[in-house]
């Protein structure tokens, strides 16, 4: 329980690090994704990349497990 802020920091380092990266990947445009822009004002929530990425660690944690 000591490790969990070490390793979230460790974590979100790490993720800062390979953004520039990471934003090039199709996540967060894929269809059914909600997207709302006006004016100055955008909205987006991501319901299918969120649904694909919980899928895909429940299969690596389950198969790790």
């Amino acid at each position: 329980m000591h490790n969990l802020p070490i390793g979230t920091g460790i974590g979100l380092v790490v993720a800062g690090w390979l953004y520039p990266y990471l934003k090039q990947l199709p996540f967060g445009k894929l269809p059914g994704d909600i997207a709302f822009k006006s004016g100055d004002i955008s909205f987006i929530f991501p319901v299918v990349t969120c649904t694909v990425i919980s899928i895909v660690l429940s299969i690596i944690l389950n198969l790790l497990r």
